[in-house]
């Protein structure tokens, strides 16, 4: 790999808006290491596809809540690129669950994942991202809407607003840009997943552009974030929703 080459962790790369991720960053000449909590077969698919294009990429598995996890991921990406550059937080879940119905269980596994993950990634990754570096998390337009359901979604992803906005008060001096995406609805397995095609055509018609948001649109922004353009937004949550919120 040559030495200029920039190395990017992708979370949740599997599939969906990670994997679309790891794809355009790789396109922009990032070495990226695909993590994966469970989707080995699909994670090996992204990588494939990469190295086919030219590209170079890893697969890693690790669940992000889980803090030994995630350090030996980021010890995996050291041991085989040799440096880290940018740490993109995608991994995320998003059962739907009323507040009245005090599931606990879902509650515990939203925060678990999407919070606690965010927390332990942002961790790592203030430790090990090189000078000059970019990190990302992701939150979400639905905090706007507090639609019925969301409760604990959105619960997790005002706690990861709150942590994008300290971390980058404590990378003073680093020249580390941390910044939160927050898409609106996107039309991944993800979003899709328990929803009618009435309930989709509705959702879609909600943004004043009258569409569900694509991966790529995601990855777009995140490129720019990583990009020499973004060097200049620090601590901020892009709201990149077609003016759904």
């Amino acid at each position: 790999m040559n030495q200029d080459t920039k190395v990017a962790i992708v979370t949740g790369a599997s599939r969906g808006i990670g994997a679309e991720i790891a794809r355009r960053l790789a396109k922009d000449g990032y070495a990226v290491a695909v993590n994966y909590s469970g989707s080995v077969a699909k994670a090996e698919a992204v990588v494939a596809e990469i190295v086919a294009a030219g590209g170079r990429a890893f697969p890693v598995q690790a669940d992000v809540a889980d803090a030994g996890a995630v350090e030996s991921l980021f010890q995996a990406t050291f041991e085989r690129f040799g440096r880290l550059d940018a740490v993109v937080n995608n991994a995320g879940v998003m059962p739907m669950t009323r507040i009245a119905d005090a599931d606990l269980d879902a509650f515990d596994r939203v925060i678990a994942t999407n919070l606690r993950g965010s927390y332990i990634v942002l961790a790592q990754a203030a430790r090990h991202v090189a000078p000059g570096g970019r990190i990302v998390a992701f939150s979400s337009s639905v905090i706007a809407k507090s639609f019925p359901g969301y409760g604990a979604y959105i619960a997790s992803k005002a706690g990861v607003e709150g942590l994008v906005h300290v971390l980058a008060n404590e990378l003073r001096g680093r020249n580390i840009t941390v910044n939160a995406v927050a898409p609106g609805p996107v039309a991944t397995e993800l979003f899709l997943e328990g929803k009618s095609a009435e309930q989709i055509a509705q959702l879609g018609m909600l943004a004043p552009l009258e569409r569900l948001g694509q991966p790529a649109d995601i990855a777009a922004v995140v490129s720019f974030l990583l990009g020499a353009d973004g060097g200049w937004v620090n601590s901020q949550v892009l709201r990149a929703n077609g003016g759904f919120a």
